[in-house]
């Protein structure tokens, strides 16, 4: 049985991930396209939800969302450590 990691959502990227998706000039929608192609069942309502901090982002759609923008993965956490 395989379970699904999740990161806890103690901290709020949203931001980063809406400011990540318009500098790549994508909509939600077409995010959720490339993300469905790269096998993550994920619909717009969903993904706006992370941007919201709503929702807890799996591990594997930010391991693909990696991919679809070409960054570190420090870019998602940017300015989330408090001693920053």
């Amino acid at each position: 049985m395989r379970t699904e990691q999740k990161l806890r959502r103690d901290r709020f990227m949203g931001e980063n991930l809406r400011k990540l998706r318009l500098e790549h000039r994508l909509s939600q929608e077409k995010v959720c396209a490339k993300l469905q192609l790269r096998g993550c069942d994920i619909g717009r309502s969903t993904y706006e939800k992370y941007e919201n901090g709503e929702l807890n982002i799996k591990i594997s759609v930010l391991i693909e969302l990696k991919k679809i923008y070409n960054c570190a993965y420090d870019d998602f956490f940017e300015g989330l450590d408090p001693e920053e």
